[in-house]
């Protein structure tokens, strides 16, 4: 029997257990990564939610409340990183949640409310909460005193695109709170890729760009460890968003700032720095340099 409700939807991820099972073998890597989504479970319950059910290393959970579905997943990011690491690899969680209509059914939930939950976790880097700013509005005054607004996203099925925010759950110096929801932003600035003397804007005439070794990527990069389409770059608002789609991993450089890798992940472009594609700038003989303008 179905039942249409609303609610707040949480998926909470384990990040870093490819890494673990690689470093200390299958049993150990099992061990700790249940012990993890026991944690998940736990404080799911404490905040008054319900389990829906683990998939792999992920749980998803829903909560009548999106106040409590912020606690839930402030206390899980707390949680893991007060845990130990295991011989020396240290495993994170991404969680992404989302406030709206779902069905249930047999004890399941479906519909776009959970299918954009899922995304934003996807969206999620390691020690991240993704939310929307819809779920952000529903939060505690203090809660929202904790949120930063990032970007906006098309989702299939809306005519406007979805504010995306960050649920900040540690003390950084660098968190910028969420200005209220009718802060203005600015889409007219402009992105300069430059490779081997051929350069692309990005602007509010040309939104996106896929790199890749693939004749057909909108920049080609015959690096042999780049994918055929090996990343995104996105002009979503005034931000540009670099997406990986790899198999080996988009490596950015942000001057000020030590290299990162992203794995299926995303990050803001800003300033100017480098891309290198499947490898760490130090090896790589073909790299994108971008001028954010």
């Amino acid at each position: 029997m179905e039942e249409q409700n609303t609610g707040c939807v949480l998926f909470a991820d384990v990040s870093g257990s490819t890494k673990l099972y690689e470093t200390v073998g299958d049993a150990a890597a099992h061990s700790a990564i249940d012990l993890c989504l026991k944690l998940f479970c736990a404080l799911t319950e404490q905040h008054g939610g319900r389990v829906i059910k683990k998939i792999g290393d992920e749980v998803m959970a829903i909560f009548a409340e999106s106040s409590r579905a912020g606690k839930a997943a402030v206390d899980i990011q707390l949680g893991v990183n007060d845990m130990a690491p295991v011989e020396k690899v240290r495993l994170g969680v991404r969680i992404g949640l989302h406030h709206g209509p779902v069905v249930e059914r047999d004890g399941d939930v479906f519909g776009d409310t959970v299918n954009l939950a899922a995304r934003l976790t996807e969206m999620a880097s390691k020690g991240q909460i993704i939310t929307s700013l819809e779920t952000v509005e529903l939060l505690d005054p203090i809660q929202k005193m904790d949120c930063r607004r990032l970007y906006s996203i098309p989702v299939k099925g809306r005519e406007r695109e979805v504010d995306i925010c960050e649920l900040m759950w540690s003390d950084t110096e660098d968190a910028t709170q969420l200005a209220a929801h009718h802060a203005t932003t600015d889409a007219g600035d402009a992105l300069r890729l430059v490779y081997r003397g051929r350069v692309v804007i990005l602007s509010p005439e040309r939104r996106s760009i896929v790199l890749g070794r693939d004749a057909t990527a909108d920049m080609v990069v015959p690096d042999r460890m780049a994918s055929r389409m090996h990343c995104e770059i996105e002009q979503r608002q005034d931000k540009f968003v670099l997406a990986d789609r790899s198999a080996n991993g988009t490596y950015l450089s942000i001057d000020g700032d030590r290299e990162i890798v992203l794995r299926r992940e995303e990050a803001l472009l800003r300033g100017h720095g480098f891309i290198t594609l499947g490898q760490a700038r130090a090896t790589a003989t073909e790299f994108v340099e971008f001028f954010c303008e």
